[in-house]
C-alpha cells in the first residue's frame, strides 16, 4: 500500500509538472502570436494609407524625382530620392565609424580585457544602449556640432557627418554585444590550436577568431544598421533637415524618418501629402524589416555552425 501511495504521488507530481510546462508553452506561444499580429497590423495600416497616394502620384516618379516639395502651390512634388539617399548616406557613414570601433571593442572584451575590466565595461555598454535618442541629438547640437563646424568650416556643424557620428554611437551597443557573443561562441580549440602553432594572441584574434565568427559579426553589423536607419530624433536634431539632394557629408540632409516626424503632425488628414508620408513610412518599414530578417537568418546560421 505505501508503494502504491508513492506511485500516485509521483504520478501526480509528474502530471502537475507537465501541466505547468504546457501552460508556460502556451503563454510563450500566445506572446509570439500577439507580436506577429501587431507586426501584420502595422504593415496593413501602412499599406492601407499609402496606396491612395499612388492614385494621384506616379509610382516611378515617387522613386526617381529629385525633389520633395509638397507645399508647392501649383504642382506639389513628391520625390523620395533625396530622403532615401540621405538616409542611406547617414547610415553607411555611421557604419564606417561604428563597425571597426564596435568589433575592436568586442575583440578586446572577449580576448584581452581582464575580468575586472570586463565587469566594468559591459554594464557601461548596456547603459550606452539606454541613453534616449533625444539626449544624443542634444549632445550633437551643443558639443559635437560646434567641434565639427570649426574643423570643417561649416556653419553650425549640423551636417550628415554629425548625424553619422551620433548614429554610430547609438549603433555601438548592438554591434559590441552581439559581436562579443559571436567571438565567445568560437570553439576554444581554434584558439588553442593557433597558439600551439606559435601565433600570438593578437594574430589568433585577427586571423582565426574573427574569421570564424564572421557571420555572427556580420549579423551584428546589420542589426546596428537597422537601428541607425530607423532612428528619428537624433537625425532630426543634428543633420540640418535640408530637403535638397545630399551633396556630401559636410552638407545638410533630411532623412525619411525626420521627414515623417516633421510633417505628419501638421498635414491635413487624407490628403495626397498625408498618404505620401505613409508611403515613405511603408518603404522605411520594408527596408528595416529586410535588414533585420537577413541579419536574423545570418545569425541563426552562425549559431548552428558553432553548435
Amino acid at each position: 500500500m505505501p508503494s502504491l501511495d508513492c506511485k500516485k504521488l509521483l504520478s501526480g507530481k509528474f502530471i502537475s509538472r507537465r501541466n505547468k510546462e504546457k501552460l508556460i508553452e502556451s503563454f510563450f506561444l500566445i506572446n509570439g502570436v500577439i507580436v506577429i499580429v501587431i507586426l501584420a497590423g502595422i504593415f496593413i495600416l501602412l499599406v492601407k494609407n499609402a496606396l491612395p497616394a499612388f492614385k494621384e502620384v506616379n509610382f516611378a516618379h515617387f522613386f526617381t524625382a529629385p525633389i520633395w516639395n509638397p507645399d508647392a502651390y501649383e504642382q506639389p512634388t513628391y520625390g523620395i530620392l533625396p530622403m532615401l539617399a540621405s538616409s542611406l548616406m547617414v547610415t553607411l557613414g555611421s557604419l564606417v565609424v561604428a563597425v571597426p570601433l564596435g568589433v575592436g571593442t568586442a575583440a578586446y572584451l572577449s580576448d584581452v580585457a581582464s575580468p575586472r575590466v570586463r565587469e566594468i565595461a559591459k554594464p557601461a555598454v548596456e547603459v550606452l544602449a539606454g541613453i534616449p535618442s533625444v539626449v544624443v541629438g542634444f549632445l550633437g547640437i551643443v558639443l559635437l556640432g560646434p567641434v565639427l563646424a570649426r574643423l570643417t568650416g561649416t556653419y553650425g556643424g549640423l551636417t550628415a557627418l554629425n548625424g553619422s557620428v551620433l548614429l554610430a554611437v547609438m549603433a555601438l551597443p548592438t554591434i559590441i554585444s552581439l559581436s562579443e557573443d559571436a567571438l565567445s561562441a568560437v570553439p576554444r580549440s581554434y584558439e588553442e590550436a593557433s597558439l600551439a602553432l606559435g601565433a600570438s594572441r593578437w594574430q589568433t584574434v585577427i586571423k582565426v577568431k574573427i574569421p570564424a565568427a564572421a557571420s555572427g559579426i556580420l549579423a551584428a553589423c546589420m542589426l546596428g544598421m537597422g537601428r541607425a536607419i530607423g532612428e528619428t530624433m537624433t537625425v532630426l536634431m543634428a543633420t540640418g533637415n535640408s530637403a535638397e539632394f545630399p551633396r556630401g557629408f559636410l552638407g545638410s540632409v533630411k532623412t525619411m524618418t525626420s521627414t515623417i516626424a516633421i510633417e505628419l503632425g501638421e498635414v491635413a488628414y487624407y490628403t495626397t501629402h498625408f498618404h505620401m508620408l505613409f508611403a515613405v513610412g511603408l518603404l522605411l518599414f520594408l527596408i528595416t524589416f529586410v535588414i533585420n530578417l537577413v541579419s536574423d537568418i545570418v545569425f541563426h546560421k552562425h549559431t548552428q555552425v558553432q553548435g
